[in-house]
């Protein structure tokens, strides 16, 4: 057998292709597929090597040298062959994924059903293989057709689409096929821990697997940063070194390479919802302007991570000097021995951000995005009453953004996609403990219960999705907080001053709106008849709005039950009125008393 050493020529390689065809002599390994959040491998995907040391060792070589000599469908049926028989001799459990050509699946092999005779003779069972389509080769559009892949759907075979991201058609097919997994190009998995365009590209593909049922894989995970940043975006299995490498002995079981555990999602401590600037500060060396240019970059030295220092003065920052302006800077001709002894201050940037260590990180985002594209910056100082107290880093802000809208979404109501209990309870005790001003109102329909007897279920939650809608619509979302407790009640927790006017605004579109579920004859009589709660045939008017309004006075005010309590009695005080009302209460806080007659 010729080695990789050998010079190979191309009628040598087709030799030696057609020799390791006619011996079967390929290799099957098995690359593990993990669930990141528990540590299970729940599949492998099979990957094809020739004889070890020969020139056709490689994947790479292999599939090429059948390209060229027209004989790739037969090396990838004898790749499939092989690889089926490895795994059924191993019986590693899981899936097993295929990679299959798509301009091979419209061939005779497989529609006379090669793939399910060989499975039935190996004892595996269907639901078990996952089809894995790649147009990794320029002919495969001319031979994959949907007929093709619902052919073997139908069978029980599961498909995935590979390479998503890269081609021209990877979302076209995921379109057209409704796989039951995607696999995320390793181009935007690598170091997506600090390119937020790769971020939001995985969190889009995210959101589109969440809508249409679909599984998504990330390939080419090699570091732990990457997983943590994958487990932020809600993608919860991946293929890559870092979770092993493909061998020929299926991996049961991971663990994180280098030791060290990695907190999932599901352990991670809740993010707090009022959480503030000095939540992203990190302690950084400081230089004055006076400090030379070299000992600056003996600082950068010192602190590799470090891209900028920031420049102080009497503790009030200048603003910053950057990393990559100094090596610029150095990497010019005569550049170090011109400036390496000149001040500082010669390369100040005075264009950074400054962010008071109170500020909470929606505002601190605010700021961020309002600057110019061109002044973006990653670093951001952090003071505290003017003074210097360290730096931020864009990275660590959007980081815990994610992290909280992971939260939201998590705890989110089914129907109104709103954050429920746990986001709005967090928010409360967040103000409370900033001791900020802020209004809370409860919002909740009026004789919604006959409604829904009378119109069903499907027309109750249309009205619940109309007010969460008006909600949305009529409130500033950036600013304050909207949530859905459950049902037809809803919170919304105020910060900006215009808190009555939104409401009012919110009843006059409310009855305006809802007339339109009625049925004429109801809208004539201006109400329906149904049976209350004691079976007792009665008549309701058209659906109110009550909404509850109060004022909580964070010094006295111990945390969100107490919070929650004022609203419901304001609640309850609207609801007083068949008619939709604002009540706006003057009690700020619960009393001892108050709480034990609840109790």
């Amino acid at each position: 057998m010729l080695r990789a050493t050998d010079e190979v020529g191309a009628d040598m390689r087709h030799k030696l292709l057609l020799e390791i065809l006619e011996t079967e002599s390929l290799y099957p390994h098995f690359q593990p597929i993990v669930d990141l959040k528990k540590g299970e491998v729940i599949g492998h995907e099979a990957l094809i090597r020739g004889p070890a040391g020969s020139a056709m060792a490689s994947p790479g070589a292999l599939f090429q040298t059948a390209i060229e000599n027209n004989l790739l469908h037969t090396l990838e049926l004898l790749s499939r062959r092989c690889s089926l028989a490895r795994f059924a001799e191993l019986k590693p459990g899981g899936k097993l994924f295929l990679n299959i050509s798509a301009s091979l699946l419209g061939t005779p092999e497989h529609t006379e059903g090669f793939t399910s005779e060989l499975l039935q003779e190996l004892g595996i069972s269907i639901s078990d293989i996952v089809i894995e389509l790649s147009e990794q080769h320029p002919f495969d559009q001319q031979g994959l057709t949907h007929n093709a892949v619902e052919y073997y759907r139908n069978m029980g075979f599961q498909v995935a689409v590979d390479d998503l991201g890269t081609g021209y058609s990877g979302l076209k097919l995921w379109s057209e096929l409704n796989p039951e997994y995607v696999k995320i190009d390793r181009h935007f998995v690598s170091h997506i821990d600090t390119d937020p365009v790769k971020r939001e590209f995985v969190r889009a593909i995210y959101n589109i697997s969440n809508a249409t049922g679909c599984k998504v894989i990330a390939e080419g995970i090699e570091r732990k940063e990457e997983v943590a940043t994958l487990l932020e975006l809600g993608i919860s299995i991946g293929q890559g070194f870092y979770l092993g490498y493909p061998s020929p002995e299926p991996q049961f079981t991971w663990t994180p390479m280098g030791g060290g555990d990695l907190m999932c999602n599901d352990e991670s401590p809740l993010v707090d919802q009022g959480e503030s600037a000095i939540s992203l500060l990190r302690q950084t060396p400081a230089v004055s302007p006076e400090d030379t240019v070299l000992f600056v970059s003996e600082q950068f030295r010192a602190n590799p991570d470090v891209s900028a220092l920031p420049v102080i003065r009497d503790g009030i920052p200048l603003g910053v000097v950057k990393k990559s302006d100094l090596l610029e800077l150095f990497s010019t001709q005569y550049g170090r021995a011109l400036y390496e002894k000149k001040p500082v201050s010669r390369i100040l940037c005075e264009d950074v951000l400054l962010v008071d260590s109170q500020l909470s990180l929606v505002d601190v985002s605010r700021l961020v995005t309002g600057q110019e594209s061109s002044a973006l910056q990653q670093d951001i100082i952090i003071t505290e009453e003017d003074c210097y107290l360290g730096m931020g880093n864009l990275r660590d802000l959007l980081k815990r953004l994610t992290a909280l809208k992971i939260q939201n979404a998590q705890y989110a109501n089914p129907l109104t996609l709103l954050p429920g209990n746990v986001p709005i309870n967090n928010e409360v005790d967040a103000l409370l403990k900033s001791t900020a001003d802020f209004h809370v109102a409860y919002f909740d329909l009026n004789n919604f219960k006959p409604f829904n007897d009378c119109y069903g279920y499907s027309k109750g939650d249309q009205v619940i999705r109309l007010l969460g809608d008006l909600l949305t619509r009529f409130i500033d979302n950036d600013r304050n907080f909207i949530g859905h407790v459950g049902g037809d009640d809803f919170v919304v927790i105020f910060r900006t001053l215009d808190w009555q006017l939104s409401c009012e605004r919110i009843i006059r579109e409310f009855d305006q709106e809802v007339r339109s579920f009625y049925l004429p004859k109801d809208l004539q009589t201006e109400g329906i008849w149904s049976t209350d709660r004691k079976g007792v045939r009665s008549f309701f008017p058209l659906l109110g709005l009550a909404i509850g309004v109060v004022h909580p006075d964070p010094y006295k005010c111990e945390s969100f039950h107490e919070v929650a309590e004022l609203a419901a009695m304001a609640k309850k005080e609207a609801k007083r009125s068949a008619d939709s009302l604002l009540f706006i209460s003057q009690r700020r806080a619960t009393c001892v008393e108050d709480r034990q007659r609840t109790a």
